[in-house]
């Protein structure tokens, strides 16, 4: 377990974030600002009976580029918040695919940080690709003490 896993801000996500939960999401905190988040698509993220509903496909980009922006600010006791989240799908996530989401930051300022994202498959094959606007506040405003 590296440094930022067991920072108490994202081991409050992990305990919290009952929806990463239930969509079986997991992550990994490479350095601050670069993630990578994965997920294998189940027959509870599916829209027909092959493919990937793009709410799970955006729930996965959503997840990783906000804990890229958090592990960015963790270190000043602040949270995020997605302000903006712009997605591309670029191909379907079939059933059994093992997704997995490469986020970095763009550009970090006082308030707001820029996030970009690609989600690919086990054969790496581009599934989607994504920006986002996120708002970092103090942790205490969202419920972490």
């Amino acid at each position: 377990m590296n440094s930022f896993i067991d920072n108490p801000l994202i081991q409050g996500y992990i305990k919290s974030n009952n929806f990463g939960q239930l969509l079986g999401m997991n992550f990994k905190i490479l350095n601050p600002g670069e993630i990578v988040y994965m997920m294998s698509v189940t027959k509870s993220h599916l829209a027909t009976p092959m493919a990937a509903h793009g709410g799970s496909i955006s729930a996965l980009m959503d997840a990783a580029m906000g804990v890229c922006a958090l592990s960015q600010v963790i270190s000043d006791n602040r949270v995020v918040s997605t302000i903006e989240l712009k997605i591309s799908f670029i191909a379907p996530g079939f059933l059994g695919d093992k997704l997995t989401a490469s986020t970095s930051i763009v550009k970090a300022g006082k308030r707001l940080l820029f996030v970009e994202g690609e989600i690919v498959n086990q054969e790496g094959k581009l599934i989607a690709s994504a920006t986002g606007t996120f708002n970092s506040y103090p942790a205490e405003k969202a419920g972490f003490d």
